[in-house]
């Protein structure tokens, strides 16, 4: 009798795992813009906020806001100083996007994608396109200004609450004469209790 009900036992508890196993998985859509607090680590909120703050700050530079036509800029990619995994493509590419819309400022193909801008021009000076329709080598504007930057970041820890600190800085370079026509700098803290 009691093997009976050992056996009833696990066919239930096999049959609820296979429930639970056979279920779909819930899926809705969210807000970007909402609020994330699952973590301190970095998030969409701090990518938000740090793109949003330096692209502001940017536009605001003597250097493009006196100029008579919206100068060309090129952005190398922003270092990851911290410890933790940072898609810091994420970063320099909402800057640019929200540089770009702004119309005060042009982009020069940066240097990672150089490869792309060449392959392209010798497939157009290969004969095989009408000349008067395809781009003509040697006619790239260069950048007169570079971005450049790094994220940082201060992990302090006890068993009750982490403390984490990120600082992104970022600063516009004149291609010519190396000098910083701008630097700016923004942080972040958050904190996790357990």
């Amino acid at each position: 009798m009691q093997t009976r009900y050992v056996k009833l036992g696990l066919i239930g508890a096999t049959s609820l795992v296979l429930v639970a196993c056979s279920s779909p998985p819930k899926v809705s859509y969210v807000d970007p813009n909402k609020i994330e607090t699952i973590s301190a680590e970095y998030g969409v909120n701090d990518l938000q906020v740090l793109a949003e703050s330096m692209t502001r700050s940017l536009l605001q530079t003597r250097v493009i806001m006196n100029s008579p036509t919206p100068p060309i800029i090129t952005v190398a990619p922003v270092k990851n100083k911290t410890n933790e995994y940072i898609d810091t493509n994420l970063i320099t590419n909402k800057i640019e996007t929200q540089l770009l819309k702004s119309g005060q400022v042009r982009f020069a193909v940066k240097a990672t994608d150089m490869s792309n801008q060449t392959g392209e021009l010798t497939r157009q000076n290969s004969g095989m396109y009408k000349k008067e329709t395809a781009a003509k080598i040697g006619n790239m504007d260069g950048a007169q200004y570079r971005i450049e930057g790094d994220i940082s970041s201060i992990i302090k820890a006890d068993k009750n609450i982490k403390d984490v600190y990120y600082v992104l800085t970022l600063r516009l370079i004149n291609n010519e004469s190396g000098t910083y026509e701008w630097q700016d700098e923004k942080e972040i803290r958050k904190q996790q209790r357990r």
